[in-house]
């Protein structure tokens, strides 16, 4: 649901980022928001590419 923090492979912190990349995928394609963002691992790209952000969702339904 949320973005995770670290990167589940390698450790790597990538939670910061995640903002950045939302804000840059509006004019760029990943690959190119992901190299300005100097992550350069495939395990932390795919981190990026796979997130499905399920929050927006979940609002929609009321608290049991």
């Amino acid at each position: 649901m949320e973005f995770p923090v670290r990167c589940f492979t390698c450790g790597g912190v990538i939670g910061d980022l995640y903002e950045d990349y939302r804000a840059k995928l509006a004019h760029k394609n990943a690959e190119a928001a992901l190299d300005e963002l100097n992550v350069d691992r495939y395990c932390c790209r795919r981190m990026f590419i796979s997130h499905v952000d399920l929050v927006p969702t979940l609002l929609k339904y009321k608290k049991v």
